[in-house]
């Protein structure tokens, strides 16, 4: 799988340079979501940009990574503009799911979660 990893104090980017998130590809990602999490990030952020082609072991890594970042409070975001992605992703039905069109929307959503957090400790 070609990424790139960009990590932040609150976030983990992963900037997917792959056309699909299929059977032949999903463990990459699958392994990427646990190395970021065991290395502490609960934030995680997805680039989907490229993503035009997604089937349903793709779907199923990003439910198990959504709840992962779920269960430690954070977030799993994926960020695209692909209109048939984003509906297939809603026809999912994953819980809490959070998608944005851009990085920095996706950055921004992040720090309001953290603050929410910090609140209502």
């Amino acid at each position: 799988m070609d990424f790139k990893i960009e990590k932040n104090e609150q976030y983990a980017l992963i900037d997917l340079n792959e056309t699909s998130l299929t059977q032949a590809n999903h463990t990459a990602l699958e392994n990427i979501v646990r190395q970021l999490f065991r290395a502490g990030y609960g934030n995680m952020i997805v680039k989907f940009d490229a993503i035009v082609e997604l089937d349903g072991f793709g779907v199923s890594v990003i439910r198990k990574a959504n709840k992962i970042c779920l269960n430690e409070l954070g977030l799993f975001i994926i960020v695209t503009k692909n209109e048939d992605i984003i509906e297939q992703l809603d026809k999912a039905k994953i819980e809490d799911l959070t998608i944005m069109p851009t990085v920095q929307e996706a950055i921004d959503e992040v720090f309001l979660n953290e603050l929410e957090n910090d609140f209502q400790s």
